[in-house]
């Protein structure tokens, strides 16, 4: 059954179930406090993301490395695409003292692409990794990377510092990657997941948005192409717009086509399944652990 394609001159108005609840709670005002004070940088405040107190309260969150300049320029992306600045060889330690500081008890680290690197970041990456578990040897870890190229050398990287969950997003069905990813190619990044299964890392994970112009039989393909590679963990959410300068939002995809996904992703053998219109990458990441 082929999803409804809805196409409008204007933006759509977001549906009900988007609206976003104000994040309360005791945990979520400690560690507000904390990044106001010591001005630290997560991807859960930068990016305003709908989940920030749900994650706090449960003490888990985000932190981007190697900048806030990607050398791509997704069409779906919010992030500033451009020359890069110079690489930050104290982020490592800073990356750490942040977590340390919040208490952190699970931390997703992610970053831009750097593509003008020779080893594209995944020296920083490694160092982040290693400083973050010597200054928080109790703080488990999820690494958000970008593909790297697809280079087994630099994915080597990542392996050799063992997180206990690596991620790679796929983003978008095969058909729209091209539009949607640009410099990304869907079968590279399909590799990179099955590569890091194949060396030894015990949890792999991607994420898909939806609202982009998909089918629901692309939706369903793409998640049989993620357990081909035996990945154990996938994310599915709603796509929104950042801009009016990035690609539009096709169709909302209502709460029950994502518990549909949610299902028959289930079905198919998935460890964990969040689907939901609120679902980001890292979202309810501590449960991946098990």
């Amino acid at each position: 059954m082929q999803e409804e394609t809805l196409v409008s001159p204007v933006r759509q108005p977001k549906p009900k179930w988007l609206r976003v609840k104000l994040p309360t709670g005791k945990k979520y005002t400690e560690l507000r406090g904390l990044v106001d004070k010591y001005d630290l940088h997560t991807i859960c405040t930068s990016g305003s993301c709908p989940n920030m107190g749900e994650c706090w309260s449960e003490g888990t969150a985000t932190f981007m490395i190697l900048g806030n300049i990607c050398t791509r320029s997704c069409g779906f992306c919010g992030v500033k695409t451009g020359r890069p600045e110079t690489v930050d060889w104290e982020e490592p330690e800073k990356v750490a003292r942040s977590i340390k500081l919040m208490a952190i008890k699970h931390a997703v680290i992610t970053s831009v692409d750097r593509d003008d690197l020779k080893d594209m970041g995944t020296i920083i990456w490694g160092e982040t990794v290693k400083a973050i578990r010597r200054m928080n040897p109790e703080t488990t870890l999820e690494t958000l990377i970008p593909d790297f190229q697809g280079r087994e050398d630099l994915l080597d990287r990542i392996i050799d510092v063992h997180p206990e969950v690596v991620s790679h997003n796929m983003e978008t069905v095969k058909r729209l990657t091209r539009e949607v990813r640009i410099q990304a190619k869907y079968e590279r990044s399909l590799g990179v997941l099955k590569y890091l299964k194949d060396n030894g890392i015990t949890r792999t994970k991607s994420g898909i948005m939806l609202g982009l112009g998909e089918t629901e039989e692309e939706v369903i393909q793409t998640l049989e192409d993620l357990r081909s590679v035996n990945l154990d963990i996938v994310t599915i959410g709603q796509y929104l717009q950042p801009s009016k300068k990035h690609l539009p939002v096709k169709q909302f995809i209502t709460p029950d086509q994502f518990k549909k996904y949610e299902e028959i992703g289930l079905k198919m053998g998935f460890r964990h399944v969040e689907s939901g219109a609120l679902v980001r990458s890292s979202y309810k990441a501590q449960k991946h652990l098990t």
